[in-house]
Protein backbone atom coordinates (compact mmCIF):
# COMPACT_ATOMS: atom_id res chain seq x y z
CA UNK A 1 0.00 0.00 0.00
CA UNK A 2 2.87 2.73 0.93
CA UNK A 3 4.65 1.84 -2.40
CA UNK A 4 1.55 2.53 -4.28
CA UNK A 5 1.08 5.62 -2.75
CA UNK A 6 3.95 6.75 -3.54
CA UNK A 7 3.83 5.88 -7.33
CA UNK A 8 1.08 7.55 -7.16
CA UNK A 9 2.54 11.01 -5.84
CA UNK A 10 5.14 10.95 -7.99
CA UNK A 11 2.50 10.27 -11.24
CA UNK A 12 0.84 13.45 -9.80
CA UNK A 13 4.36 15.06 -9.75
CA UNK A 14 5.42 14.21 -13.25
CA UNK A 15 1.75 14.86 -14.44
CA UNK A 16 1.40 18.46 -12.96
CA UNK A 17 4.82 19.28 -12.95
CA UNK A 18 4.40 19.95 -8.90
CA UNK A 19 6.78 19.01 -6.33
CA UNK A 20 6.71 15.66 -3.93
CA UNK A 21 6.46 18.26 -1.12
CA UNK A 22 3.45 20.11 -2.16
CA UNK A 23 1.49 17.08 -2.94
CA UNK A 24 2.08 15.63 0.82
CA UNK A 25 1.10 18.96 1.68
CA UNK A 26 -2.28 18.43 0.26
CA UNK A 27 -2.89 15.54 1.37
CA UNK A 28 -1.94 16.59 4.71
CA UNK A 29 -4.28 19.57 4.27
CA UNK A 30 -7.07 17.34 3.32
CA UNK A 31 -6.64 14.59 5.79
CA UNK A 32 -7.08 17.60 8.45
CA UNK A 33 -10.25 18.70 6.64
CA UNK A 34 -11.60 15.27 6.91
CA UNK A 35 -10.28 14.63 10.74
CA UNK A 36 -12.13 18.12 11.71
CA UNK A 37 -15.01 17.04 9.52
CA UNK A 38 -15.64 13.60 11.25
CA UNK A 39 -13.67 13.56 14.72
CA UNK A 40 -12.89 17.83 15.13
CA UNK A 41 -14.02 19.98 18.01
CA UNK A 42 -14.87 23.83 17.50
CA UNK A 43 -11.92 25.51 18.96
CA UNK A 44 -9.31 22.87 17.65
CA UNK A 45 -6.61 24.19 15.08
CA UNK A 46 -6.06 20.75 13.19
CA UNK A 47 -2.64 19.23 11.54
CA UNK A 48 -2.28 16.47 10.09
CA UNK A 49 0.68 14.55 9.09
CA UNK A 50 1.02 11.55 6.73
CA UNK A 51 3.88 9.26 6.42
CA UNK A 52 4.69 8.17 2.83
CA UNK A 53 6.59 5.58 4.10
CA UNK A 54 4.13 3.76 6.46
CA UNK A 55 0.88 4.84 4.97
CA UNK A 56 -0.60 5.98 8.27
CA UNK A 57 -1.56 9.22 9.60
CA UNK A 58 -1.17 11.26 13.02
CA UNK A 59 -3.19 14.58 14.05
CA UNK A 60 -2.57 17.50 15.88
CA UNK A 61 -3.75 20.08 17.91
CA UNK A 62 -1.16 22.50 17.75
CA UNK A 63 -1.53 26.44 19.60
CA UNK A 64 0.35 29.17 20.31
CA UNK A 65 1.13 30.31 24.00
CA UNK A 66 0.61 33.41 25.33
CA UNK A 67 -0.29 36.04 27.73
CA UNK A 68 -2.81 34.88 30.08
CA UNK A 69 -6.02 36.72 29.41
CA UNK A 70 -7.00 38.96 32.31
CA UNK A 71 -10.79 37.97 34.12
CA UNK A 72 -12.58 41.10 32.31
CA UNK A 73 -11.25 39.35 29.35
CA UNK A 74 -12.14 36.38 30.18
CA UNK A 75 -16.13 37.77 30.61
CA UNK A 76 -15.77 39.42 27.54
CA UNK A 77 -15.14 36.34 26.15
CA UNK A 78 -17.76 34.58 27.70
CA UNK A 79 -19.87 37.21 26.62
CA UNK A 80 -19.33 37.32 22.89
CA UNK A 81 -19.42 33.06 22.87
CA UNK A 82 -23.35 33.79 24.75
CA UNK A 83 -23.94 35.98 22.00
CA UNK A 84 -23.03 33.82 19.30
CA UNK A 85 -25.10 30.67 20.80
CA UNK A 86 -28.02 33.49 21.25
CA UNK A 87 -28.03 34.15 17.66
CA UNK A 88 -27.59 30.65 16.04
CA UNK A 89 -30.74 29.52 17.92
CA UNK A 90 -32.44 32.72 16.34
CA UNK A 91 -31.37 31.30 12.99
CA UNK A 92 -32.38 27.85 12.95
CA UNK A 93 -35.54 29.13 14.79
CA UNK A 94 -36.26 31.12 11.77
CA UNK A 95 -36.66 34.53 13.59
CA UNK A 96 -33.88 35.74 11.53
CA UNK A 97 -33.63 35.57 8.00
CA UNK A 98 -30.44 35.51 5.84
CA UNK A 99 -30.89 39.02 4.50
CA UNK A 100 -30.86 40.53 8.24
CA UNK A 101 -27.94 38.59 9.75
CA UNK A 102 -26.22 39.81 6.30
CA UNK A 103 -27.29 43.35 7.72
CA UNK A 104 -26.13 43.06 11.04
CA UNK A 105 -23.03 41.65 10.05
CA UNK A 106 -22.34 45.34 7.64
CA UNK A 107 -23.85 47.28 11.03
CA UNK A 108 -20.66 45.34 12.82
CA UNK A 109 -18.03 45.54 10.41
CA UNK A 110 -18.95 49.58 10.23
CA UNK A 111 -18.55 49.96 13.63
CA UNK A 112 -15.43 48.44 13.46
CA UNK A 113 -13.82 50.01 10.69
CA UNK A 114 -15.58 53.66 12.50
CA UNK A 115 -13.79 52.15 15.47
CA UNK A 116 -10.46 50.80 14.27
CA UNK A 117 -9.85 51.41 10.86
CA UNK A 118 -7.58 49.14 10.44
CA UNK A 119 -9.21 46.12 10.67
CA UNK A 120 -10.98 46.73 7.63
CA UNK A 121 -14.28 44.80 7.90
CA UNK A 122 -12.83 41.82 9.49
CA UNK A 123 -15.07 39.96 12.37
CA UNK A 124 -12.79 39.96 15.59
CA UNK A 125 -12.22 36.61 16.88
CA UNK A 126 -11.35 36.65 20.50
CA UNK A 127 -10.34 38.93 22.71
CA UNK A 128 -7.59 41.71 21.79
CA UNK A 129 -5.85 42.82 24.75
CA UNK A 130 -3.76 45.44 22.90
CA UNK A 131 -0.61 43.06 22.21
CA UNK A 132 -1.86 40.24 21.04
CA UNK A 133 -5.80 38.94 19.49
CA UNK A 134 -6.72 36.07 21.47
CA UNK A 135 -7.72 33.67 19.46
CA UNK A 136 -9.13 30.15 21.34
CA UNK A 137 -8.80 28.16 17.82
CA UNK A 138 -4.75 28.81 17.87
CA UNK A 139 -3.68 30.16 21.06
CA UNK A 140 -3.46 28.76 24.32
CA UNK A 141 -2.94 30.61 28.15
CA UNK A 142 0.37 30.00 29.34
CA UNK A 143 -0.72 28.74 32.61
CA UNK A 144 -2.93 26.33 30.97
CA UNK A 145 0.27 25.10 28.62
CA UNK A 146 1.95 24.84 32.08
CA UNK A 147 -0.37 22.54 33.31
CA UNK A 148 0.30 20.18 29.94
CA UNK A 149 4.54 20.82 30.74
CA UNK A 150 6.50 23.33 32.83
CA UNK A 151 9.01 23.90 30.56
CA UNK A 152 6.45 26.18 28.04
CA UNK A 153 6.92 29.50 27.51
CA UNK A 154 5.62 32.69 25.86
CA UNK A 155 5.76 31.85 21.95
CA UNK A 156 5.89 28.37 22.32
CA UNK A 157 4.17 25.67 20.12
CA UNK A 158 2.34 23.17 21.79
CA UNK A 159 1.32 20.20 19.74
CA UNK A 160 -1.38 18.02 21.59
CA UNK A 161 -1.71 14.33 19.98
CA UNK A 162 -5.48 13.78 19.07
CA UNK A 163 -6.27 9.77 18.63
CA UNK A 164 -8.14 8.99 15.09
CA UNK A 165 -11.26 6.79 16.46
CA UNK A 166 -11.99 5.10 12.81
CA UNK A 167 -12.29 5.18 9.36
CA UNK A 168 -13.64 8.56 7.52
CA UNK A 169 -16.80 9.14 6.68
CA UNK A 170 -18.44 9.51 3.25
CA UNK A 171 -18.69 13.34 3.87
CA UNK A 172 -15.11 13.84 5.12
CA UNK A 173 -14.22 11.57 2.52
CA UNK A 174 -15.63 13.90 -0.21
CA UNK A 175 -14.18 17.28 1.83
CA UNK A 176 -10.36 15.60 1.54
CA UNK A 177 -11.36 15.24 -2.00
CA UNK A 178 -12.42 18.50 -2.75
CA UNK A 179 -9.43 20.07 -0.67
CA UNK A 180 -6.98 17.57 -3.00
CA UNK A 181 -8.40 19.09 -6.11
CA UNK A 182 -8.19 22.62 -4.76
CA UNK A 183 -4.98 22.92 -3.19
CA UNK A 184 -3.41 20.69 -6.86
CA UNK A 185 -4.81 23.69 -8.71
CA UNK A 186 -3.66 26.15 -6.29
CA UNK A 187 0.13 24.72 -6.74
CA UNK A 188 -0.43 24.02 -10.36
CA UNK A 189 -1.34 27.94 -11.23
CA UNK A 190 1.50 29.00 -8.73
CA UNK A 191 3.96 26.92 -10.70
CA UNK A 192 2.34 28.87 -13.91
CA UNK A 193 2.68 32.14 -12.52
CA UNK A 194 6.36 31.30 -11.66
CA UNK A 195 7.32 29.98 -14.85
CA UNK A 196 5.87 32.31 -16.75
CA UNK A 197 7.01 35.25 -14.38
CA UNK A 198 10.35 34.58 -15.21
CA UNK A 199 9.57 35.06 -19.12
CA UNK A 200 8.69 38.66 -18.43
CA UNK A 201 10.62 40.42 -20.92
CA UNK A 202 11.07 38.08 -23.48
CA UNK A 203 9.85 36.49 -26.83
CA UNK A 204 8.19 32.92 -26.76
CA UNK A 205 6.55 30.98 -29.39
CA UNK A 206 2.52 30.54 -29.36
CA UNK A 207 -0.52 29.15 -31.11
CA UNK A 208 -3.27 31.35 -31.59
CA UNK A 209 -5.84 29.09 -29.83
CA UNK A 210 -9.35 31.29 -30.77
CA UNK A 211 -10.88 34.53 -30.88
CA UNK A 212 -12.75 36.44 -27.71
CA UNK A 213 -14.11 39.79 -29.40
CA UNK A 214 -11.32 41.69 -30.53
CA UNK A 215 -8.78 39.63 -27.97
CA UNK A 216 -6.81 36.91 -29.65
CA UNK A 217 -5.61 34.05 -27.33
CA UNK A 218 -2.65 32.54 -27.35
CA UNK A 219 -1.80 29.05 -26.57
CA UNK A 220 1.62 28.91 -24.72
CA UNK A 221 1.66 25.31 -23.81
CA UNK A 222 1.01 25.02 -20.10
CA UNK A 223 -1.27 28.42 -19.89
CA UNK A 224 -2.96 30.95 -22.28
CA UNK A 225 -2.11 34.66 -23.08
CA UNK A 226 -4.19 37.69 -24.18
CA UNK A 227 -3.12 39.48 -27.04
CA UNK A 228 -5.45 42.69 -26.64
CA UNK A 229 -6.11 45.16 -29.68
CA UNK A 230 -3.52 47.77 -28.41
CA UNK A 231 -1.05 45.10 -28.62
CA UNK A 232 -2.04 43.85 -32.20
CA UNK A 233 -0.17 44.80 -35.37
CA UNK A 234 -3.41 46.10 -36.98
CA UNK A 235 -2.64 44.96 -40.34
CA UNK A 236 -1.83 41.34 -39.44
CA UNK A 237 -4.49 38.61 -39.86
CA UNK A 238 -4.49 35.22 -37.84
CA UNK A 239 -6.33 31.84 -38.71
CA UNK A 240 -6.95 29.73 -35.44
CA UNK A 241 -3.61 27.02 -35.48
CA UNK A 242 -1.26 29.86 -36.41
CA UNK A 243 2.26 30.17 -34.85
CA UNK A 244 3.38 32.85 -33.87
CA UNK A 245 6.27 34.84 -31.68
CA UNK A 246 5.16 37.04 -29.11
CA UNK A 247 6.26 39.09 -26.68
CA UNK A 248 5.23 38.76 -22.94
CA UNK A 249 4.21 42.35 -21.50
CA UNK A 250 3.43 41.24 -17.90
CA UNK A 251 2.06 38.32 -15.79
CA UNK A 252 -0.09 38.61 -12.87
CA UNK A 253 -1.96 35.99 -10.33
CA UNK A 254 -5.56 35.92 -10.47
CA UNK A 255 -7.83 33.60 -8.91
CA UNK A 256 -8.03 31.87 -12.05
CA UNK A 257 -4.35 31.52 -12.32
CA UNK A 258 -1.59 33.78 -14.55
CA UNK A 259 -3.03 36.36 -16.45
CA UNK A 260 -0.38 36.55 -19.07
CA UNK A 261 -0.53 39.54 -21.60
CA UNK A 262 1.23 39.08 -24.48
CA UNK A 263 2.57 42.19 -27.65
CA UNK A 264 2.97 42.00 -31.04
CA UNK A 265 3.30 45.87 -31.19
CA UNK A 266 6.14 46.75 -28.04
CA UNK A 267 9.30 47.99 -29.54
CA UNK A 268 11.32 45.28 -27.30
CA UNK A 269 9.91 42.39 -29.90
CA UNK A 270 11.90 44.26 -32.64
CA UNK A 271 15.46 44.38 -30.30
CA UNK A 272 15.24 40.82 -29.39
CA UNK A 273 14.29 39.88 -33.09
CA UNK A 274 17.20 41.72 -33.97
CA UNK A 275 19.26 39.44 -30.97
CA UNK A 276 18.34 36.46 -32.13
CA UNK A 277 18.79 36.85 -36.09
CA UNK A 278 21.89 38.81 -36.02
CA UNK A 279 24.91 37.72 -33.98
CA UNK A 280 26.91 40.26 -33.63
CA UNK A 281 23.86 41.95 -31.66
CA UNK A 282 23.82 39.29 -29.63
CA UNK A 283 27.62 39.18 -28.58
CA UNK A 284 27.55 42.18 -27.59
CA UNK A 285 29.68 43.58 -30.89
CA UNK A 286 26.71 46.31 -31.91
CA UNK A 287 24.84 47.86 -29.54
CA UNK A 288 20.86 48.87 -30.07
CA UNK A 289 20.84 52.55 -28.54
CA UNK A 290 17.38 53.49 -29.84
CA UNK A 291 14.04 52.03 -31.37
CA UNK A 292 11.15 54.36 -32.39
CA UNK A 293 8.27 51.70 -33.64
CA UNK A 294 4.85 52.23 -35.43
CA UNK A 295 3.32 48.84 -35.23
CA UNK A 296 3.18 47.22 -38.82
CA UNK A 297 3.51 50.64 -40.42
CA UNK A 298 7.38 51.14 -40.00
CA UNK A 299 10.58 51.26 -36.98
CA UNK A 300 13.37 52.86 -37.22
CA UNK A 301 16.64 51.48 -34.94
CA UNK A 302 19.56 52.73 -34.00
CA UNK A 303 22.82 50.75 -33.59
CA UNK A 304 26.16 51.56 -32.66
CA UNK A 305 29.94 49.77 -32.63
CA UNK A 306 33.08 50.95 -31.48
CA UNK A 307 34.48 48.20 -33.59
CA UNK A 308 35.96 50.30 -36.36
CA UNK A 309 36.43 46.93 -38.70
CA UNK A 310 32.70 46.46 -38.62
CA UNK A 311 29.97 47.81 -40.44
CA UNK A 312 27.06 48.12 -38.28
CA UNK A 313 24.45 48.25 -40.64
CA UNK A 314 25.79 46.24 -43.18
CA UNK A 315 26.05 43.46 -40.61
CA UNK A 316 22.53 43.80 -39.56
CA UNK A 317 20.79 43.93 -43.47
CA UNK A 318 22.97 40.62 -43.73
CA UNK A 319 24.35 39.15 -47.28
CA UNK A 320 21.79 40.02 -49.62
CA UNK A 321 19.32 41.40 -46.78
CA UNK A 322 19.20 37.70 -45.55
CA UNK A 323 19.19 38.50 -42.24
CA UNK A 324 16.63 41.55 -42.36
CA UNK A 325 14.12 40.09 -44.57
CA UNK A 326 13.63 37.45 -41.80
CA UNK A 327 12.64 39.89 -39.05
CA UNK A 328 10.58 41.76 -41.59
CA UNK A 329 8.84 38.75 -42.38
CA UNK A 330 8.44 37.76 -39.10
CA UNK A 331 6.91 41.36 -38.41
CA UNK A 332 4.43 40.52 -40.91
CA UNK A 333 6.14 42.83 -43.94
CA UNK A 334 6.70 46.05 -41.25
CA UNK A 335 9.45 48.18 -42.77
CA UNK A 336 12.69 48.68 -40.68
CA UNK A 337 14.99 51.38 -41.00
CA UNK A 338 18.41 50.69 -39.70
CA UNK A 339 20.32 54.01 -38.41
CA UNK A 340 24.07 54.23 -37.29
CA UNK A 341 24.14 56.01 -34.23
CA UNK A 342 26.33 59.29 -33.50
CA UNK A 343 27.34 60.91 -30.16
CA UNK A 344 26.87 64.12 -32.58
CA UNK A 345 23.25 64.94 -32.13
CA UNK A 346 23.53 66.89 -35.71
CA UNK A 347 24.71 63.96 -37.34
CA UNK A 348 22.75 61.31 -35.42
CA UNK A 349 19.42 63.40 -36.38
CA UNK A 350 20.27 63.65 -40.23
CA UNK A 351 20.95 60.07 -39.56
CA UNK A 352 17.54 59.41 -38.44
CA UNK A 353 15.84 60.92 -41.27
CA UNK A 354 17.24 58.85 -43.98
CA UNK A 355 16.07 58.05 -45.97
CA UNK A 356 15.88 61.81 -46.70
CA UNK A 357 19.11 64.11 -47.52
CA UNK A 358 19.04 66.65 -45.40
CA UNK A 359 21.33 70.02 -46.06
CA UNK A 360 22.40 71.42 -41.98
CA UNK A 361 21.14 70.42 -38.73
CA UNK A 362 20.79 73.96 -36.17
CA UNK A 363 20.71 72.28 -32.32
CA UNK A 364 19.26 74.62 -30.18
CA UNK A 365 20.06 72.78 -26.45
CA UNK A 366 17.56 75.14 -24.09
CA UNK A 367 14.45 73.89 -25.01
CA UNK A 368 16.30 70.72 -26.71
CA UNK A 369 15.11 71.46 -30.74
CA UNK A 370 16.80 70.93 -33.83
CA UNK A 371 16.04 72.89 -37.22
CA UNK A 372 16.53 70.90 -39.92
CA UNK A 373 17.35 72.67 -43.66
CA UNK A 374 15.87 70.56 -46.00
CA UNK A 375 15.80 71.22 -49.98
CA UNK A 376 12.59 71.75 -51.79
CA UNK A 377 12.71 68.45 -53.25
CA UNK A 378 13.14 65.99 -50.36
CA UNK A 379 10.68 67.95 -48.26
CA UNK A 380 8.23 65.29 -48.80
CA UNK A 381 10.50 62.94 -48.15
CA UNK A 382 11.58 64.02 -45.21
CA UNK A 383 8.23 64.29 -43.69
CA UNK A 384 7.06 60.90 -44.63
CA UNK A 385 3.79 59.43 -45.11
CA UNK A 386 1.32 60.78 -42.76
CA UNK A 387 4.45 62.12 -41.15
CA UNK A 388 5.87 59.48 -40.14
CA UNK A 389 9.57 59.87 -41.14
CA UNK A 390 10.06 62.64 -39.05
CA UNK A 391 7.60 61.03 -35.87
CA UNK A 392 9.35 58.56 -35.74
CA UNK A 393 12.85 59.84 -36.12
CA UNK A 394 11.82 62.98 -33.26
CA UNK A 395 11.00 59.46 -31.05
CA UNK A 396 14.60 58.43 -31.87
CA UNK A 397 16.61 60.90 -31.03
CA UNK A 398 14.75 62.51 -28.51
CA UNK A 399 14.65 65.75 -30.10
CA UNK A 400 11.75 68.11 -30.93
CA UNK A 401 12.30 68.49 -35.10
CA UNK A 402 11.67 71.80 -37.13
CA UNK A 403 11.75 70.93 -41.10
CA UNK A 404 12.53 74.35 -42.99
CA UNK A 405 13.37 74.71 -46.32
CA UNK A 406 16.37 75.22 -47.49
CA UNK A 407 16.08 77.85 -50.45
CA UNK A 408 13.66 80.14 -48.37
CA UNK A 409 14.03 79.49 -44.87
CA UNK A 410 10.33 78.81 -44.18
CA UNK A 411 9.23 76.62 -41.51
CA UNK A 412 7.43 73.61 -43.06
CA UNK A 413 6.92 71.00 -40.39
CA UNK A 414 7.55 70.77 -36.29
CA UNK A 415 7.76 67.12 -34.51
CA UNK A 416 6.22 67.88 -30.86
CA UNK A 417 6.15 65.79 -28.38
CA UNK A 418 9.18 63.62 -29.30
CA UNK A 419 8.74 60.96 -26.40
CA UNK A 420 6.15 58.55 -26.43
CA UNK A 421 3.22 57.80 -28.48
CA UNK A 422 1.78 60.91 -28.47
CA UNK A 423 4.44 62.24 -31.06
CA UNK A 424 2.79 63.97 -33.71
CA UNK A 425 3.56 65.87 -36.59
CA UNK A 426 2.68 69.84 -36.99
CA UNK A 427 2.37 71.47 -40.91
CA UNK A 428 2.76 74.85 -41.11
CA UNK A 429 -0.01 76.40 -43.49
CA UNK A 430 2.54 78.04 -45.79
CA UNK A 431 4.18 74.77 -46.88
CA UNK A 432 0.34 72.68 -46.87
CA UNK A 433 -0.06 73.29 -50.72
CA UNK A 434 3.09 71.73 -51.03
CA UNK A 435 3.78 68.25 -49.17
CA UNK A 436 -0.07 68.13 -47.45
CA UNK A 437 -1.34 65.81 -50.44
CA UNK A 438 1.30 62.80 -49.70
CA UNK A 439 1.28 63.55 -45.82
CA UNK A 440 -2.33 63.25 -45.23
CA UNK A 441 -2.65 59.49 -46.77
CA UNK A 442 -3.10 57.14 -44.59
CA UNK A 443 -0.15 54.86 -43.37
CA UNK A 444 -1.63 51.36 -45.15
CA UNK A 445 -2.75 53.01 -48.21
CA UNK A 446 -0.30 52.36 -51.59
CA UNK A 447 -0.51 54.15 -54.49
CA UNK A 448 -2.80 51.52 -57.09
CA UNK A 449 -0.47 50.10 -60.03
CA UNK A 450 -1.66 51.12 -63.37
CA UNK A 451 -0.93 48.54 -66.15
CA UNK A 452 -3.10 47.80 -69.70
CA UNK A 453 -6.07 45.44 -69.20
CA UNK A 454 -6.28 42.58 -71.19
CA UNK A 455 -8.56 42.57 -74.22
CA UNK A 456 -11.16 40.24 -73.98
CA UNK A 457 -10.59 37.93 -77.33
Amino acid sequence: MPNEIKAVIKQICAEKGLSEESVIETINSALAAAFRKDFGEKNQNIVAEFDVETGKTVAFDVKEVVEDLTPEELAEMDRIRLEREALKEKIASGEISADELRHMREERDAQQREEDPRQGGVAVEGVEDGKHKFNPKTDIQISDAKKLKKSYKLGDIVRTGLDIPGDFGRMAAQTAKQVIIQKLREAERNINYQDYKAKEGQIVTGMVQKFEGYNIIIDLDKSSAILPPAEQIRTERFRIGDRVKVYIASVSLTTRGPEIIVSRAHPKIVEMLFGIEIPEIANGTIEIKGIAREAGGRTKIAVYTADENIDPIGSCIGQRGARIQTIIHELGGEKIDIIEYSDDARKFIGNALLPAKVSGVELNEADRSANVMVPAEQLSLTIGRAGQNVRLASKLTGWRINIREKETGKAVAEAVSPEGASAEVKLVEEAKAVVEPLVELPVEEKPKKRGRKKKME
